[in-house]
């Protein structure tokens, strides 16, 4: 039998994974290629022969997402394989439309075929959509299990946008650890607080290595997901955060409803600025896709070092990047620190942007006048820090995850954004990690 051509439509990170666990020593098939999209600059670009396999000795080639028709059928492809996140229903089943028309099947691989098993206990953090509150979610279950004495690793949903190879296995125990793997704010804003925390990060390509070796020095996995993806090691428990921000997104994004449906927990974020009608979309929607999921309350209280710099000032606000571009949020943590510590003025900064700022802009409007920490490389980092000390305005609000004032220099009076989860009443996360802490 001839084998099957596939191509796997992708962002740096779901469309490896699939490829490493399903087609890399797979005699039935052949990946003619990946397309991609999301990330800026990894089109264009090799799956490189040291991590395809046998089969690939010259590796697999990136083409950006727009060529799709044309390679379906320049190679007479029989799959496309959709593997990235954080779209919605619509969104996937216009890429469906396009690739069947073109004469190909549409895919999607599940849970069975990409989770991978643990030999130790794996604790599954995962949301609904990006920017739900997943990272002080992670923050807390990890607090709650160190408290009852457990060796954590935290491994984190893949980010790797430069050297594939030397990104194989990625391991972070200090800060250094930052500039020896030449991370992107992203990736930094992702691990800098459990390793403020004295937990131990994994990331990288291969994610069956990392597991292997991130149990040899783990009494408990936990997998800090992104992008909003199912995870891929199979939970013991599986966390899952909803925004009531967005209602009725948990039922018309994907896969964030694949996460609702496979929850043990689902936090309710957010409850302290959230409209009570919007809460009690996201709570009978819970109870109708997965009603034997425990339902936990939570809060996302925010905190500023000086609230002095902000009070009375015309602020730029710049927020998580992912959160405004991906997640399709108009505002973030940034946003109301500038109302609740009484900013005269949110400043519009897109009159001052630069360079590569400028063309996010451009890609996501709906993102109106606040500024998103994009750093994907060093010239995003640059035009970021340029764009900021442009802008007309008195102070700067970071309600990045990350402190950007290691990252980049910001030459006008600033202030970090700080939060945290804070559940509220029973039941809370201790009782959802009771399978784990047996």
């Amino acid at each position: 039998m001839s084998k099957r051509k596939v191509i796997i439509m992708g962002a740096a990170g779901r469309d490896f994974h699939n490829f490493n666990v399903f087609y890399r020593d797979n005699d039935a098939y052949e990946v003619v290629a990946f397309t991609a999209t999301q990330i800026p600059n990894i089109e264009g670009r090799k799956y490189p022969a040291e991590l395809a396999g046998t089969l690939y000795s010259n590796g697999i080639p990136i083409h950006p997402e727009e060529e799709l028709v044309n390679l379906i059928k320049k190679h007479e492809i029989n799959d496309v394989v959709f593997a990235y996140s954080d779209v919605s229903h619509q969104y996937v089943m216009n890429k469906a439309s396009i690739a069947m028309a073109a004469g190909a099947n549409f895919k999607l691989l599940g849970a069975r075929e990409t989770m991978l098993k643990s030999k130790v206990p794996v604790v599954a953090v995962v949301a609904v959509r990006t920017g739900a509150g997943k990272s002080q979610t992670s923050r807390r279950v990890c607090e709650l299990l160190r408290d009852k004495g457990k060796k954590l690793v935290v491994v984190r949903h893949p980010m790797p946008y430069g050297d594939l190879v030397k990104q194989k296995v990625q391991r972070f125990e200090t800060e250094e650890d930052f500039k020896k793997h030449d991370c992107t704010i992203e990736e930094i804003e992702e691990y800098e607080h459990h390793i403020n925390e004295g937990t131990i990060v994994y990331a990288g390509v291969d994610y069956e290595a990392i597991l292997r070796q991130a149990e040899q020095e783990a009494d408990v996995i936990i997998w800090d997901g992104g992008n909003n993806d199912m995870p891929f090691y199979k939970p013991t428990v599986t966390i899952t955060i909803a925004d009531p921000h967005r209602p009725g997104h948990e039922l018309s994004y994907y896969p964030g409803e694949v996460n609702l449906r496979i929850a043990d927990a689902v936090v309710i974020n957010k409850i302290d600025s959230a409209y009570p009608e919007n809460i009690d979309t996201v709570r009978n929607n819970i109870a109708n896709a997965n009603p034997k999921a425990m339902v936990i309350e939570a809060a996302s209280p925010i905190s500023v070092d000086d609230p002095a710099v902000i009070r009375g000032k015309r602020v730029l606000v710049v927020e998580d990047g992912p959160t405004l571009t991906h997640g399709d949020m108009t505002f973030g943590a940034g946003t109301i620190a500038a109302r609740k510590f009484g900013a005269l003025e949110i400043v519009d900064p897109r009159p001052f942007t630069v360079g590569s700022i400028k063309e996010t802009f451009k890609k996501y409007p709906k993102m109106g006048i606040l500024l998103p920490a994009m750093g994907y490389g060093d010239k995003q980092k640059k035009d970021l820090e340029e764009t900021i000390n442009k802008t007309n305005c008195d102070a700067v609000i970071i309600g990045t995850p990350i402190d950007l004032r290691k990252i980049i220099d910001i030459k006008k009076p600033n202030v970090r954004v700080r939060y945290d989860l804070s559940e509220i009443g029973r039941p809370n996360l201790a009782d959802a990690l009771k399978p784990v802490l047996k």
